[in-house]
């Protein structure tokens, strides 16, 4: 907040940061930078200059989502300013000073789905390292979109529109001024340089200021900030950053397409850092199991308990689940018995085998325990078997289901059919 007597310190984690995000993404990293001062009226900064970074930021390049990127830079972040329909504004200082990262494309993006698929990606690639929960309705992730049209190859009058906070936010507000650029242009009035916001509720933009130049903006290094030599920092030397950083997004894909998983799984996987561990928990504990097996119960069973039972998957046993998998696919218990036992498993910890074998729910394969079940389901429902025996095969299903309830789910239902086929002829 600019007391007087004090001094800006760097924050050293931001800049570890930084680097993680700058070599995950390709990006060269900058062996000198600086901080520098933004000098032009800031109503929520109580100096009145911005720190940030202009000529010598910490990254330039790389790409994202196919997305050329042209820097990376640290500055800080601003008060939050609360606007009471006109009649006062109050400004919030718990956020200012704190770092805070700015990521500029290259002007590539054609479409604001293009800007949305960007945006996720770009949250995922934040959650990912670790280095921000990223979430936008806290305002821990914005965007600013710059929009302009043309005819040609050369760039229109540019527009900001500024602190977008959900990825809706992001298409509509790219999509409104589109149509508005284009409407201005063709009914022949000028386009103008301009900061603009974006109301969600009427759906349009909002004129904010007339936007600055760089030249406006009148930087200069920040004297009170020591120069920043990367050579005399062992733990932001490329190979000490390439160590600190974890698995991408991209190399999780890579990986997992690599074992046979449909991109919707793998999307889902990968969506949450915590749900992508503890399923490269549970790949490392199947034995012999295929991983698409395991996908197929995660991304729909287990998924379902996280939704619809609010279960945390923090508290979810890999090597346990991975052990439900393995009964599974050795044909000791059918589907239907591991999604019964799916929570006490995955959730509580407990045994598979050991609760299917207390419980009696390992699979019958016995065709002479079968066959009583069998003519007990047929001697309960006559009219079923005259309907499957005057030709409606489905009908046999309805009887297979009755003798799955009868054993708990624990019959061979291709053993089942097999059998009632033999039955109903005799």
């Amino acid at each position: 907040m600019a007391h007087p007597g004090t001094l800006p310190t760097v924050n050293k984690e931001a800049v570890r940061f930084l680097m993680m995000i700058g070599k995950a993404i390709g990006g060269e990293l900058a062996t000198y930078s600086e901080f520098d001062r933004k000098n032009y009226f800031y109503p929520d900064i109580p100096k009145a200059y911005q720190i940030s970074q202009y000529q010598f930021p910490f990254v330039k390049g790389g790409q994202i989502a196919g997305v050329a990127i042209t820097r990376v830079h640290l500055e800080e972040d601003t008060a939050r300013s609360v606007h009471d329909q006109g009649e006062e504004s109050l400004v919030d200082f718990n956020r200012a000073g704190v770092p805070l990262m700015e990521l500029v494309t290259e002007p590539v993006i054609h479409s604001p789905e293009e800007a949305g698929r960007f945006a996720r990606e770009l949250q995922l690639l934040l959650r990912t390292l670790g280095v921000s929960d990223a979430n936008m309705e806290k305002g821990e992730m914005r965007v600013e979109a710059n929009i302009s049209v043309s005819k040609t190859d050369e760039l229109g009058t540019k527009v900001e529109v500024k602190n977008l906070n959900s990825f809706k936010s992001v298409e509509s507000a790219i999509a409104y001024e589109t149509k508005r650029h284009i409407e201005e242009l063709e009914g022949g009035r000028a386009l103008y340089q301009e900061t603009r916001g974006w109301d969600e509720n009427k759906g349009k933009t909002f004129l904010q200021r007339s936007k600055e130049s760089a030249q406006d903006y009148r930087y200069f290094p920040d004297p009170d900030i020591p120069k920043f030599d990367r050579s005399l920092i062992e733990e932001f030397s490329d190979s000490r950053v390439s160590e600190m950083l974890p698995e991408t997004p991209d190399n999780k894909r890579l990986k997992l397409k690599e074992s046979g998983l449909s991109e919707k799984q793998i999307e889902t996987i990968i969506a949450d850092p915590q749900r992508s561990s503890f399923f490269n928990e549970v790949l490392a504990a199947l034995e012999g199991v295929p991983p698409v097996l395991a996908a197929n119960y995660f991304t729909t069973d287990v998924m379902s308990l996280l939704d619809v039972d609010g279960l945390d998957i923090r508290t979810a046993h890999a090597s346990e689940f991975a052990g439900l998998l393995k009964v599974v696919h050795e044909g000791k218990i059918t589907s239907r018995v591991a999604k019964d036992l799916l929570k006490e498993v995955v959730f509580e910890g407990q045994n598979a085998l050991m609760l299917c074998e207390s419980r009696g729910l390992l699979q019958e394969n016995s065709a002479e325990k079968l066959e009583a079940v069998i003519s007990e389901v047929i001697a309960r429902n006559e009219n079923v078997v005259l309907e499957y025996k005057a030709g409606k095969e489905a009908s046999i299903q309805y009887l297979i289901g009755q003798a799955m309830k009868a054993t708990r789910g624990s019959a061979n239902p291709t053993l089942l059919k097999t059998l009632f086929e033999k039955q109903l002829k005799d």
